[in-house]
């Protein structure tokens, strides 16, 4: 009886350093990625852009009532004043819950706040001007813009 060694051939498998090398170019590579990606600014858009649709949904319904009514909203008043969430009126802000049901299913809210927040304010304000002009504003707005406002 001879015992033959195995060959080189028939021993299939990866040595400890070519594994280390190519979980080395994958976590580079990954990275690389990541970056290239910036899931921060991606998500910072994202909320931004919701923030110009809310802040359009909000002065489309508050025209819509204006001219269902001939009269804009009795609470908007020329100071620029926080926006109340549907149903709750906390002092200093503004109720636009006659535009809910009719204009809007409920009063939009900024995606950077919890909609269980006990504050009862959406994130934006809104005003109107001598002129009748209505400001609707997202101050919460984040980089790269500055603002996100519609006036009409």
């Amino acid at each position: 009886m001879t015992f033959r060694s195995p060959s080189r051939a028939a021993l299939r498998g990866f040595t400890l350093i070519e594994l280390l090398l190519v979980i080395g170019i994958i976590a580079i590579l990954a990275s690389i990625v990541i970056v290239a990606i910036n899931p921060t600014k991606q998500l910072a858009s994202a909320r931004n852009a919701q923030r110009h649709s809310d802040v359009n949904t909000v002065i489309n319904a508050v025209y819509q009532y204006a001219i269902d009514k001939n009269n804009l909203p009795s609470t908007i008043t020329t100071t620029e004043t926080a926006v109340c969430r549907s149903g709750q009126t906390p002092a200093g802000c503004v109720n636009l819950n006659m535009l809910t049901g009719t204009y809007l299913v409920s009063v939009p809210i900024d995606p950077q706040l919890s909609s269980n927040t006990g504050t009862g304010y959406t994130g934006y304000t809104i005003k109107q001007d001598a002129n009748k002009r209505v400001t609707v504003n997202a101050p919460r707005v984040e980089s790269p813009e500055t603002s996100i406002s519609v006036t009409r």
